[in-house]
């Protein structure tokens, strides 16, 4: 149970986040979530706390889609656009 409100806003990004991650396992960029976690050294109690709306997704998780993956940041942000900016890159 979240110890406090999360802000819609802050929700609908955390949902973009979760699906850019799913996609990319869908697509076989990445083999899942474990696989994002290990690679980027993330504590995967605040992964599922996040996922949860217990705690607020890291700016960096967010750097490491767009820097690695070509997810869009403006859809990633605020949802306008498509999920990625270019093809899939493994």
């Amino acid at each position: 149970m979240p110890i406090f409100s999360l802000p819609p806003e802050t929700k609908e990004m955390t949902d973009r986040f979760f699906s850019a991650l799913e996609a990319l396992s869908k697509e076989k960029v990445i083999r899942g979530r474990g696989t994002f976690v290990r690679r980027y050294g993330i504590d995967l109690r605040n992964f599922y706390k996040a996922r949860d709306y217990i705690i607020r997704i890291k700016p960096e998780w967010l750097v490491y889609l767009v820097r690695d993956y070509n997810v869009s940041a403006d859809w990633l942000l605020t949802g306008r656009g498509e999920m990625f900016t270019k093809q899939l890159l493994t």
